[in-house]
């Protein structure tokens, strides 16, 4: 590991003398190169289907494996698209100029060595790769047992390219690591002079247990339990249209909707709306006392075809990731709120209102990386925010949070200028 991450930071400060020009070619021959050969990718992704079959991965995780030809052509039009964004590195950021005469720029740099640890999705190692490279940095990638021919090939593929089209691209800017072994991990991430940053995509359990053993910064996001709150000045179609959308759009998905609360004052009239709506994509409800109160007489009288159970205290703090929604009755606004800064986990929140007051009363209390006014939470993305593609999202406070485009891959620097200063 210690070889892997020394090579990256040589290849990181290499990386550091090409200019915009040259990073874009590299990328378009990358997409042009994994479009050429997409009969070798999906070679190798055959042999990571059968060791899939082998581990017994659930239906979920081997559809996320599958690189087929609309997924192939998805890596290439991707790293198109990372071509033509504006190049993150050197843009100024702040200028000062001193009662001195010194002049003071604050420009965006490279971070260095990213680490990316993912599990499945074959496809987050040209995206990350992609990302790193156009923001001037080296990245280790680290993909799970199952992807191992899939992740290779799609490097290999890209180096190749970005080698052949530009004589001063690093080859080591992008490593696959070729270990699956788990030792490798906790080695590679205590390299904190030669590796700056990890960051984890997948499961919780995967994110805590590299928080836990790295000694190295680690950007998070462990799960996304996001809620959209029904307020009392709401329009009800509205409200309806949204909380379906957030909820039934991709419900596996972390920007999906897994609580929705609803103002007591409207919960009588708005709930047997959206139940209905609800049973017609077959998402079943876990609701308070409140909830079953409003909606058991209707699934009794055959005017309501629900799966309901009562929420337990499991229910607010859980991330379904499936057709499963909790519910709760809340009996005004600060509670909506206090709801969501108990049990939320930063990620997206949204309220539908009428009010601006009120609106800007919950966007500014509640603790979220993205809060919205009237929209679906489902816009929490890379390419919903016009950042292009994206690396992550965080959830963490100090650094990049929210969705993570170019520019979150970029620390800065100052660069001072002056002619004979002295102190």
């Amino acid at each position: 590991m210690r070889e892997v991450a020394t090579r990256s930071k040589a290849a990181s400060h290499r990386l550091t003398q090409l200019d915009t020009d040259q990073k874009n070619r590299c990328l378009l021959a990358m997409a042009q190169a994994l479009l050429d050969n997409r009969q070798a990718i999906q070679e190798a992704n055959a042999k990571d289907l059968e060791t899939a079959q082998e581990m017994k991965l659930s239906g979920a995780m081997v559809d996320r494996l599958i690189l087929n030809e609309t997924r192939i052509q998805g890596m290439a039009q991707g790293l198109r698209e990372m071509a033509a964004l504006p190049d993150p590195v050197g843009r100024e950021l702040d200028r000062k100029e001193r009662p001195n005469g010194l002049i003071l720029r604050k420009v965006a740099t490279p971070i260095g060595v990213i680490v990316i640890i993912y599990e499945s999705r074959p496809n987050v190692t040209a995206d990350a790769a992609g990302l790193c490279f156009k923001s001037g940095n080296a990245t280790i990638l680290r993909g799970g047992k199952e992807a191992i021919h899939s992740n290779q090939v799609i490097a290999r593929l890209m180096v190749q390219a970005a080698s052949a089209c530009e004589p001063q691209f690093p080859a080591e800017a992008i490593q696959v690591l070729e270990t699956t072994n788990r030792e490798a991990i906790p080695a590679l991430l205590s390299l904190t002079g030669l590796v700056d940053l990890c960051m984890p995509r997948g499961g919780e359990g995967l994110i805590r247990a590299v928080a836990a053993c790295s000694k190295v910064p680690v950007i998070k996001h462990y799960k996304g339990v996001c809620h959209v709150h029904i307020d009392k000045e709401a329009d009800l179609e509205m409200a309806v249209r949204v909380a379906i959308n957030a909820k039934t759009h991709r419900p596996g998905v972390c920007n999906a909707m897994e609580t929705l609360l609803v103002d007591r004052a409207i919960a009588s009239e708005y709930l047997p709306k959206v139940a209905t709506e609800l049973a017609a994509h077959e998402v079943g409800l876990r609701g308070d006392s409140e909830v079953v109160s409003i909606l058991q007489p209707l699934i009794e009288k055959q005017q309501l075809a629900l799966k309901l159970e009562t929420a337990t205290e499991e229910d607010w703090h859980a991330e379904y990731l499936d057709l499963v929604l909790a519910i709760r009755v809340v009996d005004n606004l600060e509670a909506a709120i206090a709801h969501i800064n108990h049990y939320g986990s930063g990620h997206s929140d949204a309220i539908i209102t009428s009010d601006e007051t009120r609106a800007q009363w919950f966007m500014r209390d509640v603790d979220a990386s993205a809060v919205y006014w009237n929209a679906s939470t489902r816009f929490t993305d890379g390419a919903e925010f016009g950042m292009g593609a994206e690396i992550g999202i965080s959830t963490d406070k100090i650094g990049a949070r929210g969705p993570m485009g170019l520019e979150e891959l970029t620390s800065y620097k100052w660069l001072c200028f002056g002619n004979g200063q002295i102190r």
